[in-house]
């Protein structure tokens, strides 16, 4: 069968594309810091879906990390066919205020380890003449925001990467796709802190549909895919109408760091 490799696998979104993959039959490795949440992952997809599910520990804010992941991309006798670069951290504490370390950390997994193992997905998929990398992005790469100024930066890089990384590889067999997903429900804001209970709910996304609708845009090859209607409209505003007014957007409401 296929084998996928999912980055941020033991959690959110991360999780969610596993099991979406391991749905639809493919081999999973899964990438994540934390030992036991991958091991409890391994054991309960192998368990209902029959799969086979290889788990590698690494911080992708590492050197060392990025290198171990990028070596299991590029091994010949196990070829990885679908790559998605799903770990993203989130700093929500102004800038110049937050640690310069956790702004070089975030900027490690959201952009670094993004280009790192995209590289190594092209050097081994492009031989092949097939192949897909997904990386995740978010909405907020369209739309800057005062209180997430270097995460909306770094994924604006990201959806301009991906973007010219999918031009560059037209015609090889191997695609690239970016998913812009909103505000979505998972423990992504948990973990970093913040209370997002100002937030309307009809801004809120369910992951399952974040995910399966940007797998069927990447199979499709679409370069950039925006789950769902609301965010598709946020979006498609947001590329004709003027700057001021997206940052005046952008700055309405403030999430309340914990």
């Amino acid at each position: 069968m296929p084998t996928a490799l999912v980055t941020g696998a033991t959690a959110g979104l991360g999780a969610e594309f596993a099991r979406h993959l391991a749905a639809k039959g493919l081999d999973l490795v899964l990438v994540a810091r934390d030992r036991t949440r991958l091991e409890s992952t391994k054991i309960d997809l192998q368990g209902r879906r029959g799969i086979s599910v290889e788990t590698i520990s690494a911080d992708l804010a590492t050197v060392d990390g990025c290198g171990d992941v990028a070596a299991r991309i590029l091994d010949p006798e196990r070829p990885v066919e679908l790559l998605v670069n799903n770990a993203g951290l989130g700093l929500y504490r102004a800038f110049g205020k937050a640690d310069l370390a956790d702004e070089d950390r975030m900027l490690d997994v959201n952009v670094r380890a993004v280009m790192h193992l995209s590289h190594a997905a092209v050097q081994a998929m492009r031989p092949r003449g097939r192949g897909m990398i997904v990386n995740v992005a978010s909405v907020s790469g369209f739309v800057p925001r005062p209180e997430t100024v270097s995460y909306g930066a770094g994924k604006a890089y990201v959806i301009a990467f991906t973007e010219g990384l999918a031009q560059l590889l037209a015609g090889t067999g191997v695609t690239a796709t970016v998913v812009c997903p909103g505000f979505t429900r998972t423990e992504f804001h948990q973990r970093a802190q913040v209370d997002m209970s100002y937030l309307p709910g009809w801004m809120w996304l369910d992951a399952a549909k974040v995910v399966a609708e940007g797998m069927a845009d990447a199979r499709r090859g679409k370069a950039v895919s925006v789950p769902d209607v609301r965010y598709k409209a946020i979006v498609g505003a947001s590329r004709v109408a003027p700057r001021g007014l997206i940052r005046r957007l952008g700055a309405a409401g403030k999430p309340r760091p914990r």
